[in-house]
């Protein structure tokens, strides 16, 4: 078998010819480069311009929309999206600048593609986009209002295109997606100064009850007062194993959880006070435990009787 065997003068001139050609195109990369170089310093200075202009407008816009008595909500959210609109629009006009249409076509078709592929893959990131969209315009939630939702309450501190952000009373951060605000059921806190405290207690059958009941009234009236149309409900529930049990409701001013606490501290603290003062008793269940005593006892009489006999 018969090799080939390159002569060393071939082998010279392809390596020559193989680096005059890398010679060549990196002279005409550079060649581009520096001929597209004022496109790339425009490009850049532009995208630049449209970041500091946006950040400027945004801070101009928020104070319009506070001077005009906007929901925080909508006034976050929408700063925040004009931001995002005008960063992108500037992109592309970037983009435009360096004189890459061809490039720039071939960008937007495969982004297009790839926008179907994203949206598909992030269905539960867009549900909270538009649900935080939704939430912002909502007159049901804005900042600082308190919430109970998802097992969580707290203040409202934070309304952007992902989440709701609460502090709860412990002074933790609780992050909920916007999608499940929207999903399940919410109780805003803020959106009504009063609302009703129920308190349940009990009192001995021998106590006069027409008594109980009008004391049990003056005394939550004396530490949390009604206002105007407002009434304390005084209801006997059962006949307890122990006691005669009972409901009161009142009105309270509840902004937050503590103000119901605060409202109930009150009124327990002035009922047992008033009890005390008038003899009523609040009985506990009284267990007796028989550990075959009585037996015992029963067979104890039968056998003396029987040694009698």
């Amino acid at each position: 078998m018969t090799y080939f065997q390159p002569k060393e003068e071939d082998i010279i001139e392809n390596s020559k010819n193989t680096l005059d050609k890398l010679t060549d195109k990196l002279d005409n990369w550079v060649d581009e480069l520096i001929f597209h170089l004022p496109n790339f310093a425009l490009a850049i200075v532009i995208f630049l311009l449209f970041i500091l202009f946006a950040n400027l407008s945004a801070r101009l816009i928020n104070k319009i929309l506070s001077k005009a008595n906007a929901w925080d909500s909508i006034r976050v959210v929408a700063v925040r999206i004009y931001k995002y609109v005008m960063v992108l629009l500037g992109f592309f006009i970037a983009l435009s600048a360096l004189d890459l249409s061809t490039a720039l076509a071939s960008i937007l078709g495969t982004a297009g593609v790839v926008g179907i592929a994203v949206g598909l893959a992030l269905q539960g990131t867009l549900s909270n986009t538009f649900s935080g969209v939704a939430i912002s315009v909502m007159p049901k939630i804005e900042m600082g209002d308190w919430i109970r939702t998802n097992e969580y309450e707290g203040f409202v501190i934070d309304i952007n295109l992902r989440n709701v952000t609460l502090k709860t009373v412990d002074q933790n951060l609780v992050c909920i997606p916007n999608n499940k605000i929207l999903e399940n059921p919410f109780k805003n806190l803020s959106t009504d100064p009063r609302s009703i405290a129920i308190l349940e207690c009990g009192v001995g059958y021998e106590s006069d009850l027409e008594f109980v009941e009008k004391i049990t009234i003056q005394a939550i009236q004396d530490v949390v007062p009604q206002e105007k149309n407002e009434k304390i409900e005084f209801f006997y529930k059962e006949f307890g194993s122990s006691s005669i049990n009972y409901e009161v409701r009142f009105w309270i001013k509840e902004l937050n959880a503590k103000d119901e606490m605060i409202a109930k501290h009150l009124a327990i603290k002035a009922i047992k006070k008033a009890y005390n003062e008038n003899d009523i008793n609040i009985p506990f269940p009284i267990r007796t435990l028989d550990f075959g005593k009585n037996k015992f006892r029963a067979e104890t009489i039968s056998l003396k009787s029987l040694d009698k006999d």
